[in-house]
């Protein structure tokens, strides 16, 4: 692949993530990661992103996105990081803990990743969620209402009133974009309400997120920062560090 080309790929992708890491360019565009870190010094330079460690950003700061991709659509994008997200995730989880675990795709690793005989009650809005801790026997509970297919979770003013009869102990919550200023957004109006009313009834939420969610809006703000930890695989500004706790599970 010419030089040129490469500039243009990454230029295309950070555009339109708003944040990659070194590793996902390398893997995308099947380059070795010590050309990735000299492209983007070089595009830095130029003015076309934004080098910061472990990755990019884009020069704006935000990609702002309305729109929510299928969830085959997402399982299908930066699935290491996921993986390895959701099992540091699973490894807070404590045999006295009454977690809600929230649809999607990067919350779904956390499943797999729990304790054989883990003891915690687990309450989820996402049908495929419940049917495989059910089947890792794991007591669990579905909240009631509308389904909404593009997320396969449960939404709703009905589920919002299930919600509200617990209080848990952790939450792991995912979002579409993680800004310093938006905060933690969505673009679902009802998914907003319901991750918002969780982040109200959690001892602890962690929001966990691949590093594209960096610098990314959605429609609807659901929490601030400072209210949650995050759990990503490699933070590509150290500015949110600043504003809330951040744990890095991959290296840079």
């Amino acid at each position: 692949m010419l030089t040129q080309e490469r500039y243009q790929k990454i230029t295309e992708l950070v555009e339109r993530q708003g944040a990659v890491t070194v590793t996902e360019l390398a893997q995308t565009l099947n380059i070795s990661e010590s050309t990735v870190r000299r492209d983007l010094n070089a595009l830095d330079e130029l003015g076309r992103l934004q080098k910061v460690h472990g990755g990019a950003t884009a020069r704006t700061g935000t990609a702002f996105s309305s729109a929510e991709e299928d969830v085959a659509t997402k399982a299908a994008l930066h699935v290491a990081e996921k993986e390895a997200v959701g099992r540091y995730a699973a490894g807070l989880i404590a045999d006295d803990d009454f977690v809600y675990l929230d649809a999607g795709t990067t919350t779904g690793k956390v499943i797999d990743h729990v304790a054989p005989g883990c003891k915690a009650t687990f309450v989820t809005n996402g049908v495929d969620h419940a049917i495989r801790l059910t089947r890792r026997g794991l007591k669990t509970f579905i909240l009631g209402g509308q389904f909404k297919s593009t997320t396969e979770a449960i939404v709703g003013a009905t589920a919002l009133q299930s919600l509200r009869q617990y209080n848990f102990t952790k939450a792991f919550l995912g979002t579409n974009g993680i800004h310093p200023a938006a905060g933690l957004t969505t673009p679902d109006p009802e998914e907003a309400m319901l991750k918002g009313e969780v982040m109200a009834r959690s001892y602890l939420t962690y929001v966990l997120a691949d590093a594209s969610k960096f610098g990314r809006v959605s429609s609807l703000t659901f929490g601030a920062l400072g209210k949650a930890c995050v759990v990503t695989d490699t933070l590509p500004d150290p500015q949110y560090r600043e504003l809330t706790v951040v744990k890095e599970v991959m290296a840079p």
